[in-house]
C-alpha cells in the first residue's frame, strides 16, 4: 500500500525525521540514517560549516537526505528570518524549521514570534515548518501565514517525557488541514507509535536516539514504531468500551 507524505511538493516515504545533535560522533549519526532510511534531517545552522576542511556534520549527512536547517538560537522573528536566509544562501535549500525560543529555562517556543517569522519566510518561498506550543489558534494562524506543516512539542525539548501535550496535539490533528509533526520530548518508541496512531503525519526525534545506550538499535526501534503507528491509524482502531464483550459466542455450543 502506497502511503506517502507530501510537504512543500516533496514526497516522503519515511515518517521518522531525525535531529543531528547530541550524537557522540558524526559517523554514528550517519550509521543511524543509513539503517533507518531517514529522509529528513534537521541541523542547527550554527553547527554547519560548508567551507570547513576538517570533519563537520555535513560530511555525514547523505546527499539523498532532505536537509532541514533550523533556527536554533533565535530569540525573535527577526533573528529567525536572518538565520533562514543565511542557510539558503549557503546552499542548504529552502526547507526551514523555525525555532524561536527566548525562554531559557523550559526552552518553550514563542508562538507569536514564530508566526511572524513564518509569514515572512513563506512569502520568500521557503518551505516553513514551525516548531510551536500546541495551541489551536496559533496553529490556525501558522497555516494562514503559509506554514507547510506544524510541529507541536510533545514535551519540553530533550526531556524524553513523551506526549505530555497529547490532547492539545489531538485537537490540532482533528482541526488543522496541514501535516502535524510531533517534535520534541518523545523518549520511547511506544510514544512515537502513539503519536502516529492519533494521526500525526510524522515525528522528529533526536535526544531519545542520540543519548540511548545503543543509539543505532533505538533508532531502528523508533523507525518500526512510527511505521506500526501509521498502519494502526490507517487501519482504524476499534472503539474502546467500558464493559467486556466476548470475542466468541458464550451460548449455543453446549447441549
Amino acid at each position: 500500500m502506497k502511503d506517502s507524505l507530501i510537504i512543500g511538493g516533496t514526497t516522503l516515504e519515511n515518517r521518522l525525521f531525525l535531529g543531528t545533535g547530541k550524537f557522540s560522533h558524526h559517523a554514528l549519526m550517519a550509521e543511524v540514517i543509513r539503517h533507518t532510511g531517514v529522509q529528513v534531517v534537521t541541523v542547527a545552522l550554527r553547527r554547519i560549516d560548508f567551507t570547513a576542511q576538517e570533519e563537520n556534520v555535513m560530511q555525514h549527512v547523505p546527499r539523498e537526505c532532505l536537509l532541514m536547517p533550523n533556527t536554533s538560537g533565535a530569540r525573535n522573528a527577526e533573528e529567525a528570518v536572518r538565520i533562514a536566509r543565511i542557510a539558503r544562501a549557503a546552499g542548504a535549500g529552502n526547507w526551514i524549521k523555525i525555532e524561536v525560543i527566548s525562554d531559557q529555562h523550559y526552552l518553550l517556543p514563542d508562538n507569536f514570534e514564530t508566526i511572524k517569522a513564518t509569514e515572512i519566510l513563506a512569502q520568500e518561498g521557503f518551505v516553513v515548518l514551525p516548531y510551536m506550543n500546541p495551541d489551536l489558534m496559533a496553529a490556525k494562524r501558522l497555516k494562514e501565514a503559509g506554514a507547510a506543516a506544524v510541529m507541536p512539542l510533545g514535551a519540553p525539548i530533550g526531556s524524553n517525557r513523551g506526549l505530555q501535550t497529547k490532547e492539545m496535539i489531538r485537537i490540532l490533528i482533528d482541526t488543522i488541514d496541514l501535516p502535524i509533526i510531533v517534535d520534541a520530548g518523545l523518549g520511547r518508541p511506544s510514544q512515537a507509535a502513539e503519536a502516529m496512531e492519533m494521526g500525526a503525519a510524522a515525528v522528529l526525534v533526536n535526544t531519545a536516539v542520540a543519548t540511548a545506550n545503543d543509539p543505532l538499535l533505538m533508532a531502528v526501534a523508533f523507525n518500526h514504531a512510527v511505521k506500526a503507528g501509521r498502519l494502526a491509524y490507517l487501519a482504524g482502531p476499534a472503539a474502546a468500551k467500558q464493559t467486556a464483550e466476548a470475542s466468541s459466542p458464550l451460548t449455543g455450543f453446549l447441549r
